[in-house]
């Protein structure tokens, strides 16, 4: 089943974005390799798609996972959590109709 993960950044989460990327995009690298990455990608703080210094306000993830078990435990151990990215990660089970 798919599932909704979307990760809500700190305040001036940019410099420990940087950080903690490269590890962050190995983890999505692996689901797209598996086949079970439909779409990730953050969310611009502003109104751009070059936000600059502006930096990001989250990050949005949509996979495929065994359970809504596995999607948690998988979300939790994202390293953008652990490095203090996200101030708070929530998953969700998704059903996607269109396209």
């Amino acid at each position: 089943m798919l599932y909704v993960i979307t990760g809500e950044d700190v305040s001036d989460s940019l410099p420990k974005r940087a950080v903690h990327r490269p590890a962050h995009i190995a983890r999505l690298e692996a689901l797209k390799t598996q086949g079970r990455l439909l779409l990730a990608g953050p969310f611009p703080a502003i109104d751009s798609a070059d936000p600059g210094p502006a930096g990001f306000s989250g990050s949005l993830i949509v996979a495929e996972f065994a359970s809504l078990q596995e999607a948690e435990d998988w979300a939790n151990a994202d390293p953008y959590l652990a490095g203090g990215v996200y101030a708070k990660v929530s998953v969700r089970p998704f059903k996607k109709v269109f396209p």
